[in-house]
C-alpha cells in the first residue's frame, strides 16, 4: 500500500493510498484522483517522509543529529507558504457538508423555484440545496431570499451514508 500526501490547486491538502505507484500515476492519468474538499482534478503529489523500520534507537539518532557538522546543516529560505487548511479545518468542513446533505433536500435545477416559492409563502418552509447559476444566486439576494453557495465534492454529490 503506497500512502501518499497530495494537494489540489486550492491548497488542500489530503493523503491518498494507492495499491502503488503505478497506481497512482494510471488514475492520475485518467483523471480519477480528486480533492475530497473541492472536486478539483489537478493534484499534485507532496514531499513526504518515507516511514522506515530502523533498528537503531530514537536516542542514537538523535545524538547523531545533535553531533553532525555545521556544513550539514540545511538552511531553509523564509518565504512565504499558500496558506493551507489545517486537517482539522477540512474535517470538520466535511462533517457540515454531511450535515447540510443529510438535513435538507436536494431540488436539484428547481432550486431558484423553490427558494422563491418559499419566500413568497407558496411552499412550506425547509431546508433545501441545488444548483444555481451566479447570476441567479445574485438575483436571489437582491430578492432578499437567503442564499449560500456551498461547493460540493464530488464524493458527496451521491447518496448519503
Amino acid at each position: 500500500m503506497k500512502v501518499l500526501n497530495l494537494q489540489c490547486q486550492n491548497q488542500h491538502v489530503f493523503e491518498g493510498w494507492f495499491a502503488s505507484e503505478e497506481d497512482y500515476q494510471s488514475q492520475h492519468a485518467s483523471h480519477l484522483v480528486e480533492c475530497p474538499l473541492c472536486g478539483d482534478k489537478h493534484i499534485s503529489k507532496m514531499l513526504s517522509a518515507p516511514r522506515l523500520n530502523l533498528s537503531t534507537s530514537r536516542s542514537e539518532i538523535s545524538n547523531e543529529l545533535v553531533s553532525m557538522q555545521p556544513e550539514h546543516a540545511v538552511s531553509v529560505p523564509d518565504v512565504a507558504a499558500p496558506a493551507v487548511m489545517p486537517p482539522e479545518m477540512q474535517a470538520a468542513w466535511l462533517k457540515m457538508v454531511q450535515h447540510v446533505m443529510s438535513n435538507t433536500e436536494d431540488v436539484g435545477a428547481q432550486f431558484a423555484d423553490e427558494a422563491r416559492k418559499m419566500h413568497y409563502g407558496e411552499a412550506e418552509e425547509r431546508g433545501i440545496r441545488g444548483q444555481v447559476s451566479a447570476q441567479e444566486t445574485q438575483a436571489l439576494l437582491e430578492e432578499g431570499i437567503s442564499v449560500m453557495p456551498l461547493p460540493l465534492p464530488a464524493a458527496l454529490k451521491g447518496s448519503v451514508h
